[in-house]
C-alpha cells in the first residue's frame, strides 16, 4: 500500500509569502506537512474538508524546520502529534528523537519518512512520501521550481548542495518545494 498526497496550497515567495502546505494519507496515518502561513486559514481548511479530511482527523503534523512562515497554523490540528528534527511533541510529553540519527529517514508510517535535509536551517528535514506514482518529497531544499540556485537565507550553502543532491539522488517522481508548486525534478 501506498500513501495519497494532495497539494492543500502551493506556497510562493514575492511581497507576500505563504508555505506550501501538503496533506499525506496512509493508513491510519493522516499527515500535514508545514501548516504555515497562507492568504487565509481556507487555503487550508477548505482544500481538507474537500478531501474528507476534519482538522481533528490529522494524526500527525510536520515541520521541515521552525520558521513561522511554515509553523504558524499548527494550532488548527488540536489532536495532532508534532514532528520536527528533533522530537515528537503530543499534548505535554516530548519524545525526544533525532532525525538525522536515521540514515534512511525516520519512519512515521509504511509509506512515509522523515529524512534530514540541513541547508536552509541546521534542522531542516524533508518528508518522503512512496506514492502510486513513485517517490513525492516535500521539502524547503528548493523554495520553488526556479531553486533559486543559491538560497540566500540558507545557514549553509555547502550542505543545501548536499542535501539537494541526496534528494535527487533518491529518484523522486515529484518534489513539493517549500514555496511553489509541485514539479517533475529535472534529470
Amino acid at each position: 500500500m501506498t500513501a495519497q498526497l494532495d497539494v492543500l496550497t502551493a506556497g510562493y515567495v514575492g511581497d507576500n509569502v505563504a508555505s506550501s502546505v501538503v496533506l499525506v494519507r496512509d493508513g491510519s496515518t493522516i499527515a500535514v506537512i508545514d501548516p504555515g502561513m497562507v492568504a487565509s486559514r481556507d487555503r487550508i481548511l477548505g482544500p481538507l474538508e474537500r478531501a474528507g479530511v476534519a482538522p481533528d482527523d490529522v494524526t500527525d503534523v510536520i515541520f521541515s524546520h521552525h520558521h513561522p512562515d511554515h509553523t504558524i497554523n499548527a494550532a488548527l490540528f488540536g489532536r495532532a502529534r508534532y514532528h520536527d528534527y528533533w522530537a515528537i511533541y503530543e499534548d505535554d510529553t516530548w519524545t525526544t528523537r533525532l532525525v538525522a540519527d536515521h540514515e534512511d529517514g525516520w519512519p512515521l508510517s509504511d509509506s512515509i519518512r522523515l529524512l534530514s535535509t540541513p541547508g536552509h536551517t541546521a534542522q531542516d528535514i524533508s518528508t518522503l512520501v512512496d506514492t502510486d506514482q513513485g517517490l513525492v518529497v516535500c521539502t524547503h531544499a528548493w523554495w520553488n521550481e526556479e531553486g533559486p540556485a543559491e538560497d540566500p537565507l540558507a545557514q549553509s550553502a555547502d550542505q543545501l548542495r548536499t542535501s539537494r543532491d541526496r534528494l535527487l539522488g533518491l529518484g523522486p517522481a515529484l518534489i513539493v518545494p517549500g514555496h511553489g508548486a509541485a514539479y517533475a525534478p529535472r534529470t
